[in-house]
């Protein structure tokens, strides 16, 4: 993923800031379990997100401790303990993160290091969740065959991404999986594949990447795309939050709801916000 899911800090908790950091770190830990060293250099902060939602969802409380870890080694700091959940978040980040740079490396030659660096982290994290490397692998061959298309329908080329998402959270839910979690995870999905289209259009255009946005609107700019298709472009990023605010209601939590909400109606919202000024502001 590409680490845009954050909490809007001035509005987090405290209690929920040293939370979703123990989750951080505990997805951390167990990428070194499940993958080893090298494959922790690929954490995000949409894992940690993952890790918490999915605990919420599954009703798995987590057993925060002290701990140091390579990061912080002097002074130590809430950790979440390593558990399956956990384990399992660090194969979906190590997994993600080796399609993505395999994705990369056809786009522009980029990332053969860090393909290196995620090779053997990826061997094991297939091995041990072989079903979430099939959906994952599934859809990035769609989309793969899209973007090479130049397909500029941006539901058609999004849905991969949102697909896949839905997916893996099917997959690890199990029957804790409901209609309202799945299109929950399908409308984030989609948002994560469209905000880094369009805060990455000005650099996909000069290296010649493809971007959803650009094929659907033909704009040279990410000023002109949104001064140009305002309309359009708000409609889909209202839709998504709307989608993803309506489903958040669906779903039963069974502790740090704050947490969560935070992440998805303030945090999502706000970074959505924060890419369209930047952009329209000409800021670099």
């Amino acid at each position: 993923m590409f680490g845009y899911i954050k909490p809007d800090l001035p509005y987090l908790y405290l209690k929920d800031d040293k939370l979703y950091k123990s989750l951080y770190c505990s997805v951390c830990k167990s990428i070194k379990v499940t993958c080893g060293e090298l494959a922790r250099f690929t954490l995000t902060y949409d894992i940690a997100f993952l890790n918490a939602i999915i605990h919420n969802i599954l009703g798995v409380d987590v057993e925060i401790k002290k701990g140091r870890c390579v990061a912080h080694p002097i002074k130590s700091r809430p950790i979440a303990k390593v558990d399956e959940i956990s384990k399992k978040m660090a194969c979906v980040n190590v997994l993600l993160a080796y399609y993505k740079t395999e994705d990369d490396i056809v786009d522009n030659g980029k990332g053969k290091y860090k393909k290196l660096v995620v090779d053997k982290g990826y061997k094991r994290a297939k091995k041990l969740c072989p079903e979430i490397d099939k959906i994952i692998c599934e859809n990035y061959t769609t989309l793969r065959r899209l973007e090479d298309g130049k397909d500029g329908v941006i539901d058609k080329v999004s849905d991969c991404f949102a697909t896949m998402l839905e997916a893996i959270s099917n997959e690890i839910l199990g029957e804790k999986s409901t209609l309202s979690t799945k299109q929950l995870f399908y409308y984030i999905g989609k948002w994560i594949y469209l905000i880094d289209g369009l805060d990455d259009f000005d650099k996909d255009i000069k290296k010649g990447n493809y971007n959803p946005f650009y094929y659907a609107y033909l704009a040279s700019s990410a000023k002109e795309l949104l001064t140009k298709n305002s309309g359009d472009i708000n409609f889909i990023f209202n839709d998504i939050l709307e989608n993803i605010a309506k489903n958040l209601r669906g779903v039963k939590f069974n502790f740090n709801k704050d947490l969560i909400e935070n992440i998805l109606l303030r945090g999502i919202p706000t970074r959505t916000n924060e890419i369209f000024k930047r952009i329209l502001n000409d800021e670099k």
